[in-house]
């Protein structure tokens, strides 16, 4: 399970970056993350932790400044990473699940997860499903006899197209209920909070989303219905149950994290590291994610990239299982 195998690299992870004896280079100019969609949602809030973190911290001279790069879910930045912007040691991309599932089904073109440098993660998010407070629908219960009844009677929004992250999470629950995802009615968004403003809009009925995103959207009128998580979050989160105390063995995790490109010198990646190593171990930086709703969760070198391959890996199972990929 992709769940058991993050529980067991995190703290391997960090002891031997703290206690490794890596050759580092200076601070990059001009560091940069770039979110690989518009402002708002997942990317952006995974690019300004670090930013914010960093800054908090001290661990950078200058500011790091977040740029947007929308465009297939991650695949315009990726590709614009993996092909034409391979060596520059100061540029950092936010990646997610959401990226590893969308390289897995083939969506990122040409490029497979070995053509980048896989850096760090920082924290651990999870998929959630939520409407409108004047939707009729109060649980996953009543999602899922609407969905055997006529499984086209529900419009659901969701960031990417059919097979990606946001559809994934619907389709798991129809395939619970059932009911064939293919047969489902679902509007694509390229991300940011363009599925919130779509649900607020009357346009669609129901929402897949992640927990880290329902803070900003509490001045809306939405109601979170179930979140993918192994057991209930903590702070704000504790009222919302999990889609498994509901009656539905559902869990998405969503790693938060950041890559290079592939020809960044060893020693640029080893600089980084040491930062993301200084970050993690921070009681403040702690706090400051527990505020996002994110959970700590650091991982870096050899783990990270066996992490990668086997999420890669599950998530091609998974396509299968659905047909989305051969």
């Amino acid at each position: 399970m992709i769940t058991c195998f993050l529980r067991r690299i995190l703290p391997l992870s960090l002891a031997v970056l703290l206690a490794s004896g890596s050759v580092l280079a200076g601070e990059p100019s001009r560091p940069e993350c770039i979110a690989p969609s518009k402002p708002g949602g997942g990317f952006d809030l995974t690019c300004k932790l670090a930013q914010a973190g960093f800054k908090d911290e001290g661990l950078l001279k200058s500011p790091m400044r977040v740029t947007y790069m929308p465009g297939g879910i991650g695949a315009v930045a990726y590709n614009s990473i993996a092909a034409n912007r391979r060596a520059e040691p100061g540029t950092l991309v936010a990646f997610s699940g959401a990226s590893l599932l969308n390289l897995a089904l083939g969506k990122y073109g040409r490029f497979d997860e070995t053509a980048v440098k896989w850096l760090a993660t920082v924290g651990n998010d999870y998929g959630t499903l939520a409407v409108r407070d004047d939707s009729p629908y109060k649980n996953l219960d009543d999602v899922v006899q609407a969905l055997k009844k006529d499984p086209k009677s529900i419009v659901v929004g969701g960031g990417g197209s059919v097979g990606g992250q946001g559809w994934v999470k619907i389709a798991l629950l129809a395939r619970a209920a059932g009911v064939d995802p293919r047969e489902l009615r679902y509007a694509a968004f390229e991300g940011g909070a363009e599925h919130y403003m779509a649900l607020m809009g009357g346009h669609v009925d129901l929402v897949t989303g992640s927990a880290s995103e329902i803070r900003a959207q509490q001045g809306n009128k939405i109601r979170t219905l179930a979140i993918f998580s192994e057991e209930r979050l903590g702070g704000d989160l504790a009222s919302i149950p999990t889609a498994r105390e509901q009656g539905y063995e559902i869990q998405w995790p969503l790693i938060r994290g950041y890559f290079l490109g592939p020809d960044v010198k060893e020693e640029d990646v080893a600089w980084w590291q040491e930062r993301f190593a200084k970050l993690a171990a921070s009681s403040d930086f702690q706090a400051y994610l527990a505020d996002r709703d994110v959970l700590p969760y650091y991982v870096t070198g050899p783990e990270l990239d066996a992490l990668v391959k086997s999420q890669v890996a599950e998530y091609r199972k998974l396509g299968r299982e659905f047909g989305l990929v051969e």
